[in-house]
């Protein structure tokens, strides 16, 4: 008989399909737009997309679960988002059967994630490498049906997170590059930006085993400047996406918002700040750092009265 976690795991597993499903169902029906362009069967491409970074997830869940290791699940998450991004990228130079000027925009916005996910991925391979394991999956490794959810869920991230990119390389429409395009891929750049700065520094930190919090750098002036990085850059894809969205693409504003919610309120900053407290919450210093630093955007210190902030 299943507990209520392995319930809850299932009951997360199929709440995935469906929302994946929903959205690709609304993101490739932009309506007036395939009407204009003449062109019905873009639509399908994004629910296939969806459908595939979901089975990714499960191809290597199966030897994941019989060795009982996780050090694949972030790597798995990188390849699946270069092979759904390169494979509608593909799809849409091969069917608009126009030359590369008329894809500008998908070519650099799908480059960008090529870049962004082989960065981001062989980073975190490095560091499980070094940890050695994951804590995020202690309880649920075991555990067939909440292992499963867990490489399930990340399917639906992965295609939620590159929903805006997604929508861009399935339309049938398309229009020259304008200004909007130019300053979300500002946006983007200033976003990658953070990110890997802010992972050198913390990864440069660590190395030196102080046994404190990182307080160097942009970690100076944000407590998680990396997930901030990561927020600037998909709402930089985005913004590059709406010159050309009509219809029901408009969906694709989920990207940046589901990216938002998770680091800040489900799995990013929360366990983070826990896992910190638990660690470190008796330090009067650390509580003192909490108080004059900003949770996520870098900002200049809070002005408080003490020894503590008068640091440069």
């Amino acid at each position: 008989m299943m507990t209520w976690p392995q319930v809850k795991a299932v009951v997360s597993s199929l709440l995935s399909l469906a929302v994946s499903i929903g959205i690709a169902y609304a993101a490739g029906y932009p309506g007036v737009g395939n009407q204009l362009s003449g062109r019905a069967d873009v639509g399908p491409v994004i629910t296939y997309a969806a459908g595939a970074a979901i089975v990714i997830q499960w191809i290597v869940f199966v030897p994941a679960f019989i060795y009982q290791t996780e050090k694949y699940y972030d790597l798995t998450g990188s390849i699946t988002y270069i092979t759904i991004t390169v494979a509608t990228l593909g799809y849409r130079l091969g069917y608009s059967n126009r030359d590369a000027r008329s894809n500008v925009r998908q070519i650099v916005c799908s480059a960008m994630v090529v870049v962004w996910a082989l960065r981001l991925g062989s980073f975190l391979v490095k560091r499980i490498q070094r940890a050695g394991k994951d804590g995020r999956f202690d309880e649920v490794k075991p555990y067939f049906a909440a292992y499963l959810a867990a490489w399930t869920i990340q399917g639906l991230w992965v295609f939620l997170t590159l929903l805006s990119v997604l929508v861009m390389n399935t339309t049938a429409l398309d229009k020259p590059v304008v200004w909007v395009d130019v300053l979300g891929w500002a946006v983007w750049l200033v976003g990658f930006g953070i990110e890997v700065v802010a992972d050198e520094q913390k990864t440069a930190f660590n190395k030196l085993r102080t046994g404190k919090w990182v307080d160097v750098g942009l970690w100076r002036y944000s407590r998680h400047p990396n997930y901030f990085g990561e927020i600037v850059l998909w709402t930089g894809q985005w913004i590059v996406g709406t010159s050309i969205y009509v219809g029901g693409q408009w969906v694709a504003v989920l990207s940046p918002l589901f990216v938002t919610l998770l680091l800040t309120k489900i799995t990013g900053i929360p366990m983070l700040e826990a896992r910190s407290d638990e660690k470190w919450g008796h330090d009067e210093d650390y509580q003192r750092y909490k108080q004059v630093v900003s949770i996520l955007v870098p900002l200049p210190r809070r002005a408080i009265k003490d020894e503590y902030n008068s640091q440069p």
